[in-house]
């Protein structure tokens, strides 16, 4: 847990700098301890396009996922597009 901490904290900054809003992780507390929550968001999916195409080859997020890759505290990954409904 400790690891996939420092790495989540290590995505925030770099989707901001990349042009998203990051709206935190949502880690386990109680229940189930495998699944946690990521949740960012662009203004447009061209927008999110092409922050996928640029973390690509961008140095910082290919030296994370490959972190990830090496420590193995990633053991599926699911995308899913939402949309907000606030008051």
């Amino acid at each position: 847990m400790d690891a996939f901490e420092s790495y989540s904290r290590s995505w925030i900054p770099v989707v901001t700098r990349m042009g998203g809003q990051h709206h935190g992780y949502f880690l386990p507390a109680e229940g189930a301890n495998n699944v946690a929550y990521c949740l960012f968001s662009f203004s447009s999916l061209a927008d999110y396009e092409r922050y996928r195409q640029e973390a690509a080859i961008d140095p910082e997020c290919v030296r994370l996922v490959e972190e990830a890759s090496e420590l193995k505290f990633i053991v599926s990954y699911e995308r899913s597009f939402l949309r907000p409904l606030l008051a």
